[in-house]
């Protein structure tokens, strides 16, 4: 009998990941048993549904690019214009699904580059400690000092109004808070054993926080950015309402409610539509950062 007929057969992808595969399987228990975290990823998955595909599904793709028709402006909900039309006699129900691109794309953006800012910073803050934690940590309760939409208003008016401004000012507004978040999972996971036992054999301290520091703080960043998800995007309607954020035409929800409440309320559905639809995406991204919350925090599941 040759070696190769009398080795043991190689672990399949199942046995090598076995535990990894159980775990995954608790959390999805764990979170399919939560009515709300279902109907939270519904929500989120419908509208990132919407804003790959709505401009394709849309019945008047014409009308979210500036076309307009006049003949038809102010009719109500109806079986031709579902969500009726605005003082253009645009079709609402395809400028509001068309904007769920728009809103989406700047909560991703914001979330992203404040996460991006902010765990870095928090992860050097934690790790390094001292007067480099001093400094980082100083600077960011700067920051959280200052009301988020009132810096944000600042930062906007200095550099002009406009989808872009919009998004910067607001991610600098949202990276403190990843900073003092990481910061305090960074000080308590770098006095673990397996932290300790990595210095001990000489390794770096990039090597140290890429395999071991971030991994762990992974659960807190993930459930902080889907929460922050909706309040980004609520933020930008907030400041797309007071004309500092998308400017007319573009379909984003804020900007069609700024223009919308001159039409109040005889003309109800053109800022009750755009309105909704922030409800539901902001509703759905905390319902979706609670049930994350359950499963990789399973101290929140004991209270």
């Amino acid at each position: 009998m040759t070696p190769s007929q009398t080795s043991s057969p190689r672990p399949t992808f199942g046995e090598r990941h076995a535990s990894r595969i159980r775990q995954w399987r608790l959390y999805a228990h764990v979170f399919a048993a939560s009515f709300s975290s279902m109907l939270g990823l519904a929500l989120v998955l419908l509208f990132l549904f919407l804003a790959a595909f709505g401009p394709w599904l849309v019945p008047y793709p014409e009308h979210t690019t500036g076309s307009f028709d006049m003949a038809n402006r102010l009719q109500p909900p109806s079986a031709e214009h579902w969500f009726g039309t605005d003082e253009m006699g645009s079709d609402i129900f395809s400028r509001v699904i068309v904007g769920a691109r728009t809103s989406l794309w700047i909560g991703i953006l914001i979330t992203g580059l404040g996460a991006g800012i902010g765990v870095p910073l928090g992860i050097i803050a934690g790790y390094k400690g001292g007067l480099t934690r001093a400094v980082i940590m100083r600077v960011t309760e700067l920051f959280l000092s200052v009301p988020g939409l009132a810096l944000a208003l600042a930062i906007v008016a200095a550099l002009g109004p406009g989808i872009t401004n919009c998004v910067l000012a607001l991610a600098i507004v949202w990276w403190p808070g990843y900073v003092r978040l990481v910061e305090a999972k960074t000080l308590s996971v770098k006095e673990e054993l397996f932290v300790e036992s990595a210095r001990s054999i000489g390794a770096r301290t990039p090597w140290i926080l890429r395999h071991h520091i971030l991994p762990n703080c992974w659960s807190p960043i993930i459930v902080k950015m889907s929460m922050d998800m909706g309040m980004a995007i609520l933020s930008a309607a907030s400041l797309g309402f007071i004309g500092l954020g998308a400017r007319p035409p573009s379909p984003e929800w804020g900007a069609m409610i700024s223009v919308a409440r001159s039409y109040m309320p005889d003309w109800w559905w053109y800022s009750f539509f755009p309105g909704a639809a922030i409800f539901l995406t902001v509703l759905g991204f905390n319902l979706l950062g609670d049930g994350l919350r359950d499963i990789l925090d399973p101290r929140s599941r004991e209270q």
